[in-house]
């Protein structure tokens, strides 16, 4: 019954027109914090998860998940590239041989990573053929000297497909007239665009062509290794060094790209801390507004007080009042965070295009747009988190309304 009553008290209260301006001010704006405390907390969390998501996806989609590489070059690589395959944990094997230079066209320069690769065993392993924005992988043929291009590398050579572009080796070779820098000419077959960093710093030639020019004679490098669960990469790898003989090594993703996957994950556990400590202040907020309420409804508390109700009674009033509050600030506040996280990406590329101007540039970060991806699960924790904090908050000054004397109030009535 008293539980009833005071549910019933507390909300018609909160339905109630204040004749305190000053109390509805602080109590609108202790919702106003909590709306956007909740708001802002769920939409960086999907930011996060958003980058979260492109560095597996899109990063790790086109790095090895683990690199085998022998001390020697690998002439015979089928029958290590069939044994690795039917290991547990891994889905793919291909080959790979890896080379730097400078790309040239016209007065055009441009620093490059190149792999070669078997256009057929590159579907495998890499998201690479999905993201061919002109042309195709496998126009890459053997014997031709194709080359692929990141989009940002053909844009900073001014390079389309068709176009004949001048591959710079780090290596001399000694000819009649003198020492010479090693150079090979590609014709550009496509161009890819994954979004990400490496569209500023990767190309892409055939097998065989890197062969050639490496001088390995039809050898490769080593193996590149799809894994069913990345983040298995060391384990994975430890298995692959065991099964084969010892003129092998192994690097995985988490040593050339582990560093900027915890970085999101440390980024992401101190803003959500941070935030969390926002919505707490707005929480605590509600303090004051409690506070001030029990000195403006005394004289009511002392009149159901001698009507027989009880200290518990009262402070369910009060709990019930600001647990009300905060509610339909962190209902607004999820409805709003909700929305925004639905639509950043759509509203950032869209000022991008409006002003001029890119929030994310793939020359400076791993990625070129914003990414988001709601999760559900972190707003419902982030929810119940901000309603505890409410809570916790209601309890000092129901507290305090408890102890209100009837008979020292009334006196003065």
């Amino acid at each position: 019954m008293y539980r009833s009553l005071a549910l019933t008290i507390g909300l018609r209260y909160n339905r109630a027109k204040r004749n305190n301006r000053f109390i509805s001010f602080i109590s609108l704006t202790s919702m106003i914090g909590l709306i956007l405390g909740v708001a802002v907390l769920i939409l960086v969390l999907s930011v996060m998860n958003g980058f979260d998501r492109e560095l597996r996806q899109r990063i790790l989609g086109m790095v090895p998940h683990v690199m085998l590489q022998g001390y020697e070059p690998l002439l015979e690589w089928q029958q290590p590239a069939r044994k690795l395959s039917r290991q547990n944990g891994i889905e793919a094997v291909a080959p790979y041989i890896h080379l730097q230079g400078m790309l040239t066209h016209t007065s055009h320069v441009q620093p490059v990573v190149l792999y070669g690769v078997d256009p057929v065993a590159e579907a495998d392993v890499s998201i690479l053929p999905q993201h061919m924005q002109y042309g195709m992988l496998n126009d890459l043929q053997a014997g031709e000297f194709g080359i692929v291009l990141g989009e940002l590398v053909a844009h900073k050579l001014r390079a389309t497909v068709g176009n004949k572009i001048t591959l710079v080796l780090p290596e001399a070779s000694l000819t009649i007239a003198g020492i010479m820098p090693r150079l090979k000419r590609f014709k550009v077959v496509g161009i890819f665009q994954v979004g990400a960093e490496l569209d500023a710093n990767l190309a892409i030639i055939h097998i065989a062509d890197a062969s050639k020019i490496k001088r390995l004679n039809g050898a490769v490098e080593g193996l590149r290794l799809k894994l069913t669960d990345l983040f298995n990469a060391p384990t994975v790898a430890a298995q692959a060094i065991a099964v084969l003989p010892d003129k092998y090594f192994t690097n995985d993703w988490t040593r050339s790209h582990g560093n900027l996957f915890q970085a999101i994950q440390l980024e992401r556990r101190m803003l959500a801390l941070l935030l969390l400590l926002i919505v707490a202040v707005a929480a605590f907020n509600i303090v004051s507004t409690l506070v001030m309420l029990v000195v403006d409804k005394q004289g009511d508390i002392a009149v159901l007080r001698a009507l027989g109700a009880t200290p518990a009674t009262i402070m369910g009033i009060f709990i019930v009042q600001g647990c009300v509050i905060g509610l339909m600030g962190i209902l607004v506040g999820s409805v709003v965070g909700i929305v925004l996280s639905l639509n950043i990406t759509e509203w950032v590329a869209w000022l991008e295009q409006l002003f001029g101007f890119q929030v994310l540039s793939a020359e400076v970060y791993f990625i070129s747009y914003f990414p988001a991806e709601l999760r559900w699960e972190n707003v419902l924790w982030i929810a119940l988190i901000s309603f505890s904090f409410c809570c916790l908050a209601t309890l000092y000054p129901a507290w305090k309304a408890s102890r209100v004397n009837p008979t020292e109030v009334l006196r003065y009535e």
